[in-house]
């Protein structure tokens, strides 16, 4: 595996090669990847991704250079282009963590990179080792990822999460999928149709009666006020879905809230005590599964 770039890369085989490895940390004393520089190079914002990132490499013996803010870069203001940042880059880093506004951005830095490039997100399009960390809070919180109850619900137009999440699922036996959002923000056809080709169980619905109390996993999403085109949008889709204490007790035994997070006011700081709020435990599992993703690439 030279880059990542998509959830569409990964089979069941490599999944559960990653998630062992995973499973190994933390290790004390461990330094593989001395000598191995990360650049991160973010042209959107972020917290969770690039700091983990950057842990995941420092962790195990490595060093980090960053750029947080590469819209607002001397070489961005300047107008060079993606590739001509990249074709610098490379030089200076023995992998390249990128996140960028704009589908497909990471496989054209992949095009011209002579070092890994893994893809923190590009736009509304793929954000690969989000889907992973997911799944593997999945396998550890519930168990077993075959035959489970999953509901994602939000933005599901825009959310990329949510795009690479279902991508990495059709590799699992008897899953059951039901997308949970407003009209104007339903998944796109072309998730659908890859949904479909792998026999996935699918349902599309605007509410979720019915559906909490029999989901294993309620995959929550904020509306992402940065994908709309307008104020006005927006602020029809906002507050739709908001998950409370109320409808938390409406779940059954066992079953568990993720998102992806940043969030909003898509749940309710009260469900946070709750048993089923999983979201701040699935962000440290990400420093685990890049852990392991780094090792993959770099040792």
């Amino acid at each position: 595996m030279e880059h990542i770039l998509s959830a569409e890369q990964f089979d069941r085989k490599t999944i559960e090669e990653i998630f062992t490895v995973a499973d190994t940390f933390p290790k004390s004393g461990e330094t593989p990847l001395s000598g191995k520089i990360l650049a991160s190079l973010f042209y959107e914002p972020s917290t969770r991704t690039r700091l983990s990132f950057e842990s995941a490499m420092l962790r195990q013996g490595g060093g980090v250079i960053s750029v947080e803010n590469a819209n607002d870069s001397s070489s961005a203001i300047k107008g060079e282009t993606l590739e001509d940042t990249i074709r610098v880059v490379h030089h200076y880093a023995d992998i390249i963590v990128l996140r960028h506004p704009e589908r497909g951005a990471a496989a054209r830095a992949a095009a011209v990179s002579q070092v890994p490039v893994i893809n923190a997100g590009d736009g509304a399009g793929q954000h690969p080792t989000q889907a992973l960390l997911d799944l593997y809070t999945i396998r550890h919180e519930i168990g077993k990822i075959d035959g489970i109850r999953i509901a994602c619900v939000g933005d599901l137009r825009n959310g990329r999460t949510v795009h690479s999440l279902l991508g990495l699922l059709t590799h699992y036996d008897d899953v059951s999928v039901t997308l949970i959002s407003p009209e104007t923000l339903r998944i796109g056809d072309d998730i659908r149709a890859t949904l479909t080709e792998h026999h996935v169980m699918f349902e599309e619905m605007t509410a979720w009666d019915g559906v909490l109390e029999k989901a294993d996993v309620i995959y929550q999403t904020r509306i992402q006020k940065e994908r709309f085109g307008s104020a006005e949008e927006y602020e029809k889709a906002k507050g739709t879905y908001v998950l409370t204490q109320k409808e938390a007790a409406r779940m059954k035994k066992g079953a568990i809230i993720m998102h992806p997070l940043p969030r909003v006011d898509e749940i309710a700081p009260e469900v946070d005590a709750l048993p089923q709020a999983v979201y701040f435990k699935q962000a440290g599992y990400g420093l685990l599964v890049r852990m392991a993703l780094l090792q993959r690439l770099l040792g």
